[in-house]
Parts: structure tokens; C-alpha cells; sequence
């Protein structure tokens, strides 16, 4: 049948389940805070850029309600199927007073403004998530429990084939496109599988029109995957925030406009509406008035591009910016500012190497450009068993022998984080690697440089990728020192997120990145980053993990996956192949004199990025 027929039938310690919030407050009294300037320091004083309030002392209505009943916690959730009764969505909006004012806030990229999910790729998706412009079917709370949001709720049958999504009723489009139905779903996610997104080849299996998927009604919908998929990673393709997000858009739209004019002006369902956007400037949006979850306490908000992090401290101070991507060592800088605080997510991001080019031949997948076995990190041949392979496999361990993980985190993060985890997939799950843990020892490094047959080192190019993460700059160029320590010719590049992913994309890159991701809710969560068919991938293709990742996702029995994960957790490890962490990072964000924390409404599925901007509050 059809997918388009209707068928018959946050020095105080508040602890919120997972989430540590440490408001840090400066020193002074509780005046009223100082006009802020026209716009941040890194905007263009001459264009005529978004302005911000003149003032913004008044203080906003009552919060929005609690959100609703939580589905199962995740790790409850792993050994069944789940019924989901409620979304975290509220009718709140009646309760607020007018959105007034302008939020701004300063982002070291956003890259041009397009959002269309048949053409969306990073660092866009996991920005306008955080604000959001788009929703997603479902979110992960401060609790890291997984709830609606255009899903009111959801089932799974028992044998994990059949998913049925009841939608909120009375959620608006942007842009007077009308209320969502479950037409605008089916096709915006079928357009995702199209897209370049990093798990674009699940969403198309996912979504592919087959015997049991239906649209049941406007607002129900029924989903037959083809093959049982383990909730808790699938669930993972229908979140709002993260760099895997997926969000609803208008089918009319596009339709009426085609995909580049509505990707410039997508009319999508969140609390904030796109309203102008420069390139490598702003993006400026507009409080959505009785949205259907959360009306904004402020009448617009403003991101702003401002890469340097001194001209983001910079714009905080004078009050042009509420809150920013802040690295550590500004902390001292923020607390000056009256009023000022921080709020603190503990263990929210996982950074990791990331070693590219061990693309090996995988039945029915061409030869990948980037693959070229002169690299010494790569072996020119995928035989395991192999001297060549182990020539390889040494100079991959030389890398990580060299960082002193330990030093990163007391000096680049002071103190604000730790070295856990070895593998990027198993934060959280450091047990299914048998005690295993990167020894720092550069006089060792090198003696594996020399066993490998390079006494004295190589050229490889590192590459920090900016995603938001704290210090990932400043920490990949210390790793770059490191390793020119043990006599590598590091050729160390830092350029836009949005021109390194294509070539990650295309698997014509070659070489190592400092590359920060989220904790998972199972290691096979991120296996699909590893897939021939998916867009995004790590630096990996190998006929037998990829094999083994397969039957891992799709495996529901979680005694059984788990034993899956810990082989391939340990063949990385052993092998030293991707995905090599050499820190966790607590992220700590700086709350403004103008507003108040909103730390019980940030979403967990990825923190790499400042989000719940909606729920922030005059102060």
C-alpha cells in the first residue's frame, strides 16, 4: 500500500537525575545590568545586523509547565519493546506573558543557512537543532529519558518490526503553511534517507514504502522497517538536537516553492521561526507566538558566527551576547562580568582521534578514493593476521601512545574532565572493553615508529573538526606538538567544519581529526558511522566489522547484542583503528546578567552545542 493512502484503521551542586548543574555566581551586587551594544564584537558595526533590547530588566511570566510523563530510561528500555504514553510537549503558551526582547548568542560556526532534509548536512543540522527551528518525532531529557515531541506517543510491536507514531494534534507550520500531518512526516523523513546525512541509508530502510507501513489517519501513522531495529538506536534518527538529528518539514512548501527557496526560509514547527540569515554573520529568528509546546520569553533570538573566541568574551562582556561557546580558560573572564554565571553539564561530550583512510574492500562497494596504502597507517591489506597489517596497526598506536590524555584535561581543560574512556562508542560502557586504557609513554611511541619501519616518523595531516566542543582546537594542536615530539611532520589544518565533512563524506581524506561526539546509549548506537551506505563514516570500512556492526544494530536480544559490542569495542581497541578518545569534557556554559539558567530543560541527545534556547527566561 502506499505510504500516501489513508488506511482503515544544570558554588550550589543541583543534581537533576543525570545532570549536575553548578551555577557559578559572580561576585557584586544584583543591579540591573548595563545597556548592551547594537551587536557583538565580531559583527560588521557597518551592515544592518540584527539589534539587540535596550534593555532587559523586566522579567518573563510564570515557567512553562514541567514536561509530562517520562518514558522508561533508556537503560530500562533496552530489554523490550516500549509504549510511550505521553510527549514532553505542554500547552503552555497562555501561560506566558509576550515574548519580548532579543537572546543572542555567539557559535564559533553555523555555516550558511539551508535546511531542507533532503540537503542537510553539518555543522546545520546540529545548529538549528539546538535553537530549534525544526522538531523532531521524539527528544532525550535532562534525564536522558527518551520522550515525544511531534510524537504525542508511540509503539513497538514485540517482534520490533512495526513502529505506530500517534502525532500531536494542532502543531503549526512556519510561514502559514498549515498543521502538520502524518503526510509531512512520511515525507520529510523519506527525504532524509535521501539526503547526506549521517545515518541517511538507515533512515531509507527505515522509511522505504513496503507492506505494512501506512498512514492510518492524519495524525497516526504506521512504519514496517523490514527488519527489527533496536529502539534505543533508532530512536536515536528521530531526536531534535544532535548531528544525527532529523526534524518535520512542510511537503506544501516544497511543493509550492522547491527545495532551494524553502531550504532558505523552511517553514518547519519550532519555537523559533527563521526570519533573515547572513552568511558567516547570523542567523535571526522569531519567537512563534501560542506555539503548540513552549512560546519563547523573548521576542527574537540571534546566533551569531563569531569564530574567535576573545571577540565571544569579548561581546559577553559588554552585554551583546546572553551566553556563547566558551573555552575554559575564559571562565575567569565570564565570572568578572556582574550577574554572571555558569552551568555545568558533567560528561556531555566525548573527544575522540579519529584516523582516516583504513577503507579495505567490502563486497559490492567501490574502491574508496581515499584509500591508498602508502599512508603508513594504513595497511594494503585487510588481513588482520597480516605483517603488513601489523606494520600499520603500530604506527595507529604510535599516535595514541604519544598524547598525554591526562595533561590534556588538567591543562587544556583545567581539570574539567577526565580520560575515562578509550573508544568513543563506549562511554558509559568502559566495561566491555576488559580493562583496557591508552598508555601515554612517548619513548614507546617511538620505538613502535621504529619497529614499524619509521625511525624517523612521517608526514600526517590533523585536523581539528569544529563542532562546538571546548578547547577542540587548542587541544588537537597540543596532540599536533606531541606527536612533532616524537619526529611526525604534522601538517595541522583548522578550516571550516562545513569543508572538511565532504571530504568524509567522499572518503578522500586522509589522515587524523580531533573529533567530538556524545555519549551513546549503546555502543551499537554508533556503528552506523562505520557503514558503507551511510554518508558520514569514521575512517573505517572492513568486510568483517562491517558484517558484525550489522547484525549488532539489529540485534534486540540485549544479552546477545552486548557480546557483539564487546568484540568490536575490543577489535578497535587492539587494532588502534578510529575513534580513539583521549578525553571526556564537561560542558560549562555561561549564563548571562539578563537571564536565568534553564538547566531542567536541556536536551541530553547532544550538549556538544548550547540548546534549549526556548525555555531561556528574563532574568
Amino acid at each position: 500500500m502506499s505510504w500516501f493512502g489513508i488506511s482503515r484503521k544544570s558554588l550550589l551542586v543541583l543534581v537533576i537525575g543525570g545532570l549536575v548543574l553548578t551555577p557559578i555566581v559572580a561576585c557584586g551586587t544584583a543591579e540591573e545590568a548595563p545597556a548592551p551594544a547594537a551587536a557583538p564584537a565580531a559583527a560588521p558595526a557597518q551592515q544592518a545586523a540584527p539589534q539587540q533590547p535596550a534593555s532587559g530588566s523586566q522579567q518573563a511570566a510564570a515557567p512553562a509547565a514541567a514536561p509530562a510523563q517520562a518514558a522508561p530510561a533508556q537503560a530500562q528500555a533496552q530489554a523490550a519493546p516500549t509504549a510511550v504514553p505521553q510527549s514532553a510537549g505542554s500547552s503552555d503558551s497562555m501561560m506566558m506573558a509576550e515574548p519580548k526582547g532579543i537572546l543572542s548568542t555567539g557559535l564559533k560556526e553555523m555555516g550558511p543557512f539551508f535546511l531542507h532534509p533532503s540537503t542537510l548536512g553539518n555543522p546545520q543540522i546540529f545548529v538549528h537543532g539546538t535553537a530549534p527551528i525544526g522538531e523532531g518525532l521524539l527528544q532525550e531529557d535532562v534525564n536522558r529519558e527518551v520522550l515525544g515531541l511531534l510524537a504525542e506517543s508511540w509503539e513497538i510491536s514485540d517482534d520490533f518490526l512495526v513502529w505506530t507514531f500517534h502525532l500531536n494534534k494542532g502543531v503549526q507550520f512556519h510561514k502559514g503553511y498549515g498543521e502538520m500531518t502524518a503526510e509531512d512526516v512520511v515525507w520529510s523523513m523519506q527525504q532524509w534517507g535521501l539526503s547526506k546525512h549521517p545515518r541517511a541509508g538507515q533512515l531509507e530502510t527505515f522509511w522505504a514504502e513496503r507492506d505494512g507501513s501506512m498512514i492510518i489517519d492524519s495524525h497516526t501513522l504506521q512504519v514496517h522497517t523490514g527488519e527489527p531495529l533496536v529502539h534505543v538506536i533508532a530512536q536515536r534518527w528521530h531526536m531534535t538536537p544532535g548531528g544525527a538529528s532529523t526534524f518535520i518539514a512542510s511537503k506544501k512548501q516544497t511543493e509550492e516553492l522547491g527545495v532551494e527557496a524553502a531550504s532558505e526560509q523552511m517553514a518547519a514547527t519550532g519555537p523559533w521561526e527563521i526570519v533573515d540569515h547572513r552568511t558567516g554573520e547570523f542567523w535571526r529568528m522569531k519567537a512563534v507566538r501560542d506555539h503548540w509546546r513552549h512560546t519563547p520569553a523573548f521576542d527574537e533570538f540571534v546566533m551569531w558566527e563569531i569564530p574567535e573566541e576573545s571577540s565571544r568574551v569579548a561581546g559577553f562582556k559588554v552585554g551583546s551576547l546572553d551566553t556563547f561557546l566558551m573555552g575554559y580558560d575564559s571562565i575567569p573572564s565570564v565570572l568578572d562580568v556582574e550577574g554572571a554565571e555558569l552551568m555545568k553539564v558533567p560528561n556531555a561530550i566525548v573527544q575522540s582521534l579519529r584516523i582516516y583512510g583504513n577503507w579495505y574492500p567490502v563486497e559490492g562497494v567501490e574502491a574508496r578514493p581515499g584509500y591508498d596504502p602508502e599512508n603508513p597507517w594504513v595497511s594494503p591489506t585487510d588481513d588482520i593476521t597480516s605483517p603488513e597489517w601489523d606494520r600499520a596497526r603500530k604506527v595507529r598506536l604510535a599516535l595514541m601512545t604519544a598524547i598525554d590524555r591526562q595533561a590534556l584535561v588538567d591543562e587544556i581543560l583545567s581539570g574539567n574532565g577526565s580520560t575515562a574512556t578509550p573508544i568513543h562508542s563506549y562511554s558509559g560502557f568502559e566495561h566491555y572493553l576488559d580493562g583496557r586504557d591508552w598508555e601515554y609513554s612517548p619513548e614507546r611511541a617511538m620505538q613502535l615508529l621504529e619497529e614499524a619501519g619509521y625511525p624517523d616518523g612521517f608526514s600526517i595531516t590533523l585536523t581539528p573538526a569544529l563542532r562546538g566542543a571546548p578547547q577542540e582546537v587548542e587541544s588537537c594542536e597540543a596532540i599536533a606538538q606531541m606527536w612533532h615530539d616524537i619526529g611526525l611532520d604534522v601538517n595541522f589544518q583548522n578550516i571550516p567544519y562545513g569543508t572538511l565533512r565532504p571530504t568524509l563524506v567522499g572518503r578522500t581524506y586522509q589522515g587524523a581529526t580531533c573529533h567530538a561526539g556524545g555519549p551513546l546509549p549503546t555502543p551499537a548506537s554508533g556503528f552506523g558511522s562505520y557503514l558503507t551506505e551511510n554518508p558520514f563514516n569514521r575512517g573505517l570500512e572492513h568486510q568483517w566489522s562491517d558484517d558484525l556492526m550489522r547484525r549488532a544494530m539489529g540485534e534486540v536480544d540485549p544479552d546477545a547484542r552486548e557480546l557483539m559490542e564487546r568484540e568490536l569495542g575490543q577489535f578497535l581497541f587492539d587494532h588502534a583503528l578510529t575513534d580513539l578518545t583521549y578525553y571526556n569534557i564537561d560542558a560549562i556554559w555561561p549564563v548571562g546578567p539578563r537571564i536565568q539558567q534553564w538547566g531542567d530543560y536541556v536536551r541530553r541527545s547532544d550538549v556538544r552545542q548550547i540548546n534549549g534556547y526556548e525555555y531561556i527566561k528574563h532574568r
